[in-house]
């Protein structure tokens, strides 16, 4: 690890629980970001965290050149050439021409060639006339063009010295393809963050596994797999520990001494059998346990010595919902990008809920809908387990529901937070 990714102080809230925000507030506060960096094909960048500016060194296109198969010319000759001008040259795409196009005379182009000296304005193929005449060639080109018409200036899409990128930004397809037009073939990105997945409990196995009696598969496991595999991480499997204190003391400790983060799910509460709280108190310093939220209460962070830690509830529910709110953007932050809030937008709820405890943010699983008005709104699932991952399957993205609020009334508007969002 390059840097400290945590103040390496000890802190405890004197909340029973924590707000939505006060917990945002506290791993902003107490992160930074660890990842180092390292050079790129371009070809190998996508999803990756840029670690440089992005500046245009020469203008994109390098040069007018023509939008259309069709015809250049100078617009200024169209009326008095009455629209029928001699062809003097052909220039195709890679082949520019330094030969200045005479006055009342035309050129035959093709898409992305270059615009001949002289030449403004280009029409398309299919709206002119070819004609031969005495051996010569001549185009009639219509009227109603105007000037510039399907001609790329220089510049047109990217200046000189133009800002295009700046380090935290994680490459899409279409940022990639604009280095590529201003001609780097490699650039400089945060190198992948190494975190460590755990599931605990006795009750855990791995699927292939035949069940007895009391114990289920781990679903939790592939599901944050599943979330660690878009945000491009190096992810280490510790497998499912028992619940037994030493053991799981031993393996935190070993596999904080190789990892960025630690994620674990299950054991975060005080019960008898749950060892991964105490095990973090005695290897390192907690920082936030208990949350106002439904789901994902008992959501932990903290750290063992410069490794982060996140503990998950087990429910996968709220392992979800914890992960997408609080251990997604922890990641982008330490990996060199921002710390991302999540994007909302409201819609009419389809729903209703009587009576919701206050102080208290909660998030429903919703699926977008048309009502019979022809309007997108949501409609809750309408189950509010922590267990049942058929809610996640079918939702389209969360529904929040603020601290002050005492209920949901059908038609009002609610925030919406799509799961790509």
């Amino acid at each position: 690890m390059t840097s400290q990714p945590l103040i390496d102080d000890c802190f405890l809230h004197d909340k029973d629980r924590l707000r939505h925000h006060e917990a945002l507030a506290i791993l902003k506060a107490r992160l930074n970001p660890v990842a180092g960096t390292e050079m790129v094909a371009l070809a190998d960048a996508h999803g990756r965290i840029l670690a440089q500016n992005i500046i245009a060194p020469r203008d994109v296109p390098l040069a007018d050149n023509s939008a259309v198969d069709g015809y250049a010319f100078r617009f200024k000759d169209h009326e008095p050439a009455g629209g029928f001008f001699p062809l003097e040259q052909r220039i195709a795409a890679g082949h520019p021409s330094d030969t200045e196009l005479a006055p009342w005379a035309a050129a035959r182009i093709f898409t992305g060639a270059i615009m001949p000296p002289g030449a403004d304005t280009v029409a398309m193929q299919e709206d002119c006339e070819r004609h031969d005449q005495d051996g010569k060639h001549f185009v009639i080109i219509p009227q109603g063009l105007k000037k510039g018409a399907n001609c790329r200036k220089a510049g047109e899409d990217l200046a000189k010295g133009t800002a295009l990128l700046e380090p935290g930004h994680r490459l899409r397809p279409q940022d990639t393809a604009a280095i590529a037009s201003i001609g780097l073939n490699q650039v400089s990105v945060f190198k992948r963050l190494r975190v460590a997945v755990l599931s605990n409990g006795d009750e855990i196995r791995r699927p292939g596994t035949e069940l007895k009696h009391g114990e289920v598969y781990d679903s939790n496991h592939f599901l944050l797999r599943g979330l660690l595999e878009q945000v491009d991480v190096e992810i280490e499997d510790l497998g499912v520990l028992n619940d037994t204190h030493d053991r799981i003391v031993a393996t935190l400790k070993d596999a904080a001494s190789r990892s960025d983060m630690l994620l674990t799910t299950g054991g975060a509460s005080r019960g008898e059998e749950d060892h991964i709280l105490s095990a973090l108190d005695e290897l390192g310093q907690r920082h936030m346990w208990q949350l106002a939220i439904k789901p994902g209460r008992p959501m932990m962070f903290g750290q063992i010595e410069n490794c982060v830690f996140l503990g998950l509830p087990g429910n996968p529910v709220a392992a979800m919902v914890c992960f997408l709110l609080y251990a997604r953007p922890v990641l982008s932050l330490l990996g060199g990008g921002p710390f991302p809030e999540p994007r909302r937008f409201q819609v009419p709820a389809d729903f209703e809920v009587p009576k919701k405890k206050p102080d208290r943010r909660e998030f429903y699983r919703g699926t977008l809908a048309t009502d019979e008005n022809g309007r997108t709104v949501v409609r809750k699932f309408d189950r509010d387990g922590s267990g049942l991952i058929t809610g996640l399957r079918e939702a389209d993205g969360l529904i929040e529901i603020p601290e002050e609020a005492t209920a949901v009334q059908r038609g009002g508007l609610v925030d919406f937070i799509p799961f790509p969002g």
